[in-house]
């Protein structure tokens, strides 16, 4: 077993694990942060993307013990503490950008990091910056409509995510 120190969703935590755990089943088993979904376990889905000290990954391609000392934002970690969804969140709640939802929590992680690199991106650097989540069930168009009424929800808020 290895001690591992870590900030999840603003809380820490230090933990024994198994050296070779996956974040993403340290995550949902030992913290229950169910959000982050366990998708295809090749990296390929995206669904597992969590924010680690402030980039996205995902979380089924990184051990546990090499996110020791890291501060890891999940999905649930997005929304204030006083449950007000994250903009990303409101913005594919009110776009209806999801359907069966299980891709949602990951792209609404890779679609806070895209925002935060391109505050206003075009609908084709939205495209490209959300290829590395799979949808099959929306058509992304909902998605893509749902990143640009965040990003301007964003831009008149001063970009606080």
């Amino acid at each position: 077993m290895t001690r591992i120190n870590v900030n999840v969703d603003g809380i820490s935590y230090t933990d024994e694990v198994e050296p070779r755990t996956l974040l993403v089943h340290y995550l949902r088993e030992q913290l229950g942060k169910i959000g982050t979904v366990v998708g295809c376990d090749t990296s390929n889905c995206g669904a597992c993307t969590v924010a680690l000290d402030g980039q996205s990954v995902k979380s089924c391609t990184l051990l546990a013990v090499q996110a020791d000392g890291g501060d890891i934002t999940t999905v649930e970690g997005l929304a204030a503490e006083d449950g007000t969804l994250h903009p990303v969140q409101q913005a594919f709640h009110d776009h209806h950008a999801l359907q069966c939802g299980f891709c949602t929590p990951g792209m609404m992680m890779a679609v806070r990091d895209l925002l935060q690199d391109n505050p206003d991106p075009s609908e084709a650097e939205i495209r490209e910056g959300i290829e590395g989540n799979l949808c099959r069930c929306t058509g992304y168009q909902n998605i893509v409509r749902a990143v640009q009424a965040a990003a301007a929800n964003l831009s008149s808020t001063g970009g606080q995510s």
